[in-house]
């Protein structure tokens, strides 16, 4: 490195400023072992971080696991800290594209009991849906209410709607 790659008031971040990031990466790694395993697959991690997370998640004793902390902080490190931030924060639900986005699907689903004829609009939005079990819980779902029962169809059908939101964006999004 030549002297001429740096502006000449250009000072290097003090050893205080260094650990705090250090100390900010690590906690971002406890965050990351405290996810279940299905929270943690809908974070793009790297192998070897994944791997050092799930380890960690099965350490009992306390000073192998803060020595796993700390292995989890120095991985941390080396990779891109944005994407994982993110995906923390829609797992938190603090995005509020997705809070928007399951808003939707709850107004689908409050429409589909008021009035059948939604069940239309849902095969157009999207295609692949059996509606037909849709149609079922819906009934269900009906009965339900009618008789002060646990919701169970009700919420079936919000977990339908999320799953193919999940597969892939309705096709009025794409046009």
């Amino acid at each position: 490195m030549q002297d001429d790659d740096f502006p000449d008031d250009y000072q290097p971040p003090s050893k205080t400023k260094r650990k705090e990031a250090m100390h900010e990466l690590r906690d971002l790694g406890a965050e990351l072992v405290e996810l279940s395993v299905g929270q943690l697959k809908r974070i793009d991690l790297p192998e070897n971080l994944l791997t050092a997370v799930r380890d960690c998640q099965k350490i009992t004793a306390h000073g192998a696991r803060r020595r796993q902390m700390q292995y989890i902080g120095k991985l941390m490190r080396g990779v891109e800290e944005e994407p994982i931030r993110a995906g923390l924060a829609l797992l938190r639900g603090e995005s509020a594209a997705e809070t928007a986005r399951l808003h939707r699907l709850e107004r689908f689903r409050t429409r589909l009991l008021e009035d059948e004829a939604v069940l239309t609009e849902i095969g157009d939005t999207w295609p692949g849906i059996d509606l037909q079990h849709l149609r079922q819980l819906r009934r269900n779902a009906l009965k339900e209410r009618e008789g002060n029962k646990p919701p169970k169809n009700y919420r079936a059908i919000y977990q339908v709607l999320k799953e193919l939101d999940d597969q892939g964006a309705p096709r009025h999004e794409h046009e």
